[in-house]
């Protein structure tokens, strides 16, 4: 097998960590000795053994002059766990095959430097774009402090996520809906305004499969949101507000359990969402997946806070109704904003339309 053969197991394997390692990366690792894989692992759980340490150890004394392949550089600071570049190098491990250096100031090509210097092989760069699209989220918060945003609708063929009248149960698939949850239990947060809560009551939870719960962010700058709302059950809901808010709301709403974020309004009162992902990216929150409505998703690209698109076209017509995006102030074509690395995908009776901005 070739070393991309390898890698690809690796990032296979470095995937079984979504949702669990946050705010650490997804990492695998692969020890091969003589042609065989002699030990697998990968990054399980924030805290606990880092992949490298897991591979090494299953591989035992035939780490020894083995090549072991990773899909990001090794890291050299005491965290929660000790240095991985100190446990490969004391393993006797002969070369390291890794897909890309780790951003991360407190790494940044030293974790390669101290291989090299222990007279490690070291190849850097094979399969460098996949692992890059793999840790899309860890990458944003460690370059940038912010967390990755996806934004996420599901809508009719003609561009509709409910009718006239309000109703959006259920546009898309149970296999979409499913395929969200599992997208919800992968994600740090949960995102919506206000109105989607007033008209819908829904409990933003991963409730069709076994997940980890996301903590629930609603955008609600006078605190409107009913204090029997189902948000308030389960994990953690965070409301982000503004000083429009009263203080006996505020109050109210901390003894049903929520935490709140007075935040600075805009213009038009509402809550400012680049200052929301500042306060998130302080708390470690380092991924939003917004789920609506229409405004909040219009609020959302225009104050430029979107990495990514997830849209779930139905093959449903509904004519008028409720658009998927609210006005976002475009007058000419050339203002309109420019997706990126398309791809399309059928779940169930739907398609899946993923971008980038």
């Amino acid at each position: 097998m070739r070393d991309e053969d390898y890698l690809r197991r690796v990032l296979t394997l470095a995937k079984k960590g979504a949702g669990m390692v946050s705010p650490n990366p997804l990492v695998g690792a692969v020890v091969v000795k003589d042609g065989r894989v002699v030990g697998e692992g990968f990054h399980r759980k924030a805290g606990e053994f880092h992949a490298e340490v897991s591979a090494i150890q299953k591989a035992g004394s035939r780490s020894e002059g083995a090549t072991l392949y990773l899909n990001l550089e090794p890291c050299v600071h005491f965290g929660r766990t000790p240095p991985c570049a100190d446990f490969i190098i004391s393993k006797g491990i002969k070369r390291v095959v890794c897909s890309m250096e780790d951003p991360n100031p407190l790494v940044s090509g030293n974790g390669f430097s101290k291989l090299r210097q222990a007279g490690i092989e070291v190849d850097v760069g094979k399969l460098e774009k996949e692992a890059s699209r793999l840790n899309e989220i860890y990458l944003r918060y460690v370059t940038t402090g912010l967390p990755f945003v996806i934004l996420k609708w599901a809508q009719t063929l003609d561009g509709r996520i409910a009718t006239r009248t309000g109703e959006s149960k259920w546009i898309s698939s149970e296999s979409s809906r499913r395929y969200v949850h599992r997208l919800r239990s992968h994600m740090d947060a949960v995102l919506v305004g206000v109105e989607t809560v007033l008209r819908d009551d829904p409990r933003l939870s991963p409730y069709l499969i076994k997940g980890r719960p996301p903590v629930k962010i609603v955008m609600d700058s006078k605190l409107r949101i009913p204090l029997h709302a189902r948000v308030f059950q389960g994990a953690r809901l965070i409301l982000a507000t503004t000083t429009s808010a009263s203080k006996d709301r505020i109050e109210d709403a901390k003894a049903q359990g929520a935490g709140v974020w007075l935040l600075p309004s805009t213009k038009d009162g509402l809550v400012d969402m680049i200052e929301l992902m500042k306060e998130a990216g302080r708390r470690q929150i380092t991924s939003i997946l917004i789920e609506g409505g229409s405004r909040v998703a219009a609020s959302a690209l225009k104050a430029g806070i979107v990495n990514k698109l997830m849209i779930f076209i139905a093959p449903k017509l509904l004519g008028d109704g409720t658009p998927a995006v609210s006005d976002l102030g475009i007058k000419q074509i050339m203002q309109a904003p420019v997706l990126k690395e398309i791809s399309i995908r059928r779940c169930g009776t739907d398609l899946i339309y993923t971008a980038y901005l």
